[in-house]
């Protein structure tokens, strides 16, 4: 299973460690929609190599770092558009179950003051998952804590994010694997802090039906992830997936948020993400 604590290696022959490829020196602009990258799909690449090739192409940042890294975007004119802020909620342990509830309030009075001095507009949270509790309760559930820590992140203009992953392929059993969950939680919170990391690449697995699900829920979606189906890879020719229409579809919607790039390279990793982000440029 691929996910982003055990990440595949790649080749970076083509990659030189005191410059870029050539084409993407004349990568274009990423257009009307703010598009970022997700820092572990390119663990092999220096972070500050990675800066500096995501600024060439157009990127506004980096996605899902750490604390300790939340500066180094900004030496390259960009931010940390997603960080970590509360280390006791993982993807199996998050927001549905009471009892997580103390040490990710505790977490989050320290990890989004901190995201908020450092720029960093989101931060990441997880329903984690079923083991035999029913969708009603855990939704509840979710509803209770993050009522409980959404006063600090409006009170630090940070938005925390729930993410929607597929349980089918990638996470057996997390709870937040459909959009309307996500929605009715978000709904009975009601603070423009509270929102859904609407991923692609999991909710095609779970639902399809992309365009007119964004569409319907666009109020209640705060960052987009990417990620070619089937495989994560590139957003090319091999996915089922129509990603310039999509890309189309959240920006004609005004979307002011952030557009990450969440997917496992094939081949070259440079030469992949500044294709995905031609595609998804419009």
């Amino acid at each position: 299973m691929i996910t982003r604590r055990t990440i595949i290696g790649s080749s970076l022959a083509a990659f030189a460690a005191t410059g870029l490829p050539g084409p993407l020196l004349a990568a274009p602009s990423a257009g009307r929609l703010k598009q970022s990258v997700s820092r572990w799909c390119y663990q092999k690449i220096p972070l500050d190599q990675l800066c500096a090739a995501a600024a060439k192409m157009g990127l506004q940042g980096i996605d899902l770092l750490e604390p300790a890294d939340y500066e180094t975007p900004r030496k390259y004119g960009m931010r940390c558009t997603m960080g970590y802020a509360a280390a006791p909620m993982t993807i199996p342990n998050g927001l549905n179950r009471r009892e997580n509830h103390d040490a990710i309030e505790q977490a989050f009075r320290v990890g989004i003051p901190q995201a908020a001095k450092a720029g960093v507009p989101n931060v990441i949270a997880f329903s984690g998952n079923r083991k035999g509790m029913s969708d009603e309760e855990g939704a509840a559930n979710a509803v209770i804590g993050l009522n409980r820590v959404k006063k600090i992140a409006e009170d630090n203009d940070v938005t925390i994010c729930i993410e929607l992953l597929n349980s089918k392929r990638d996470h057996a059993d997390y709870m937040a694997d459909h959009t309307a969950w996500g929605v009715k939680v978000c709904k009975e919170v009601n603070s423009p802090r509270v929102k859904l990391l609407y991923d692609i690449y999991h909710m095609q697995i779970m639902e399809g039906d992309l365009i007119a699900t964004i569409r319907e829920n666009i109020q209640w979606l705060g960052h987009f992830h990417t990620g070619g189906v089937p495989g994560r890879h590139n957003l090319d020719g091999t996915q089922e997936v129509d990603w310039h229409a999509v890309a189309k579809c959240v920006a004609d919607l005004g979307f002011k948020g952030y557009f990450a790039h969440e997917f496992m390279p094939v081949g070259d990793p440079l030469t992949a993400l500044a294709q995905a982000v031609k595609t998804c440029t419009v």
